[in-house]
């Protein structure tokens, strides 16, 4: 049974892109669009996780086979910064992770208490900016789940995370993170023979799954952005005036891609040698 288990709405707020974080959404999908979206790719269950937030949730309630997930954007003990995915939760969890995102040793804490399932997500891409060899003897340690295939990451960047889940025995979990509805559904995780959302959870954290579907790449990172800039034009018509920008998205998106080759080669190859020390049970350290 199919379920993307990384997905965005409209309700995931404004880009942060500088200059643009006034007037351009991350996503600017409607929820049931994306229920229907999912369906027709497939999916045989259908979460959704906004950044912050599950305003998302009230028209996707009524159906039996939708779970409600989150993806939280948390602070670190050493100052960077990560999302994490959440998934199966309920209202009140929603108000406890956001009250927790800026201590992650708490954030934890409850997660492991009420039973749920969480990841890091996208954890070989600069997205959330730097990284530091704490963080990732932190996500080695501390997070049940790895995404080890995103679907706007590069192939190579889960390719990194897939031999990191497998060396610390983390779970690993899948989705597209999709912010249009082009990329909907294709990358999911498979439970075989799950036939509800809570069997299917269960499966994930008894890791008797697999992750399938696409990787990104610049190509799919440069239809996204333009398809979301088309929306930011429809939602603000005076944006118009910026179309002539467009032509730099190419240019915009292949810098990405160099910079986010560089980033999950450096740190790939620096948790390669991530290894237990005998000395201290349960502690790790880069080589």
């Amino acid at each position: 049974m199919k379920c993307d288990l990384h997905v965005h709405t409209h309700h995931s707020g404004m880009c942060t892109v500088p200059l643009l974080s006034r007037i351009c959404r991350e996503s600017y999908n409607e929820p049931r669009a994306v229920y229907e979206t999912l369906k027709r790719r497939g999916m045989n269950f259908v979460t959704v996780t906004d950044h912050d937030s599950i305003d998302a949730v009230e028209p996707l309630r009524r159906y039996p086979d939708f779970f409600l997930s989150e993806e939280v954007t948390c602070t670190t003990p050493h100052g960077t910064e990560l999302h994490m995915g959440v998934y199966g939760i309920d209202d009140r969890d929603h108000i406890e992770l956001q009250a927790r995102r800026d201590d992650l040793p708490r954030l934890i804490a409850y997660l492991n208490q009420r039973g749920l399932l969480f990841s890091i997500n996208h954890v070989f891409s600069g997205l959330t900016g730097r990284r530091t060899a704490a963080d990732f003897e932190d996500f080695a340690t501390n997070f049940p789940a790895v995404e080890t295939r995103n679907g706007q990451m590069l192939a190579c960047a889960n390719r990194h995370a897939e031999r990191f889940a497998e060396r610390h025995g983390r779970v690993p979990v899948a989705g597209s993170d999709a912010h249009t509805l082009a990329g909907l559904g294709k990358t999911y995780m498979v439970v075989d023979g799950a036939r509800t959302p809570a069997e299917y959870l269960e499966g994930l954290k008894a890791g008797a799954s697999r992750a399938e579907g696409i990787h990104g790449d610049a190509w799919t990172l440069t239809k996204a952005v333009c398809a979301i800039g088309g929306s930011m034009i429809q939602e603000h018509r005076w944006t118009a005036v910026l179309t002539p920008l467009m032509a730099l998205v190419p240019v915009i998106t292949t810098v990405n891609y160099l910079m986010e080759l560089s980033f999950a080669a450096k740190w790939g190859a620096r948790t390669e040698g991530m290894v237990r020390t005998p000395a201290s049970a349960g502690a790790l350290v880069l080589q």
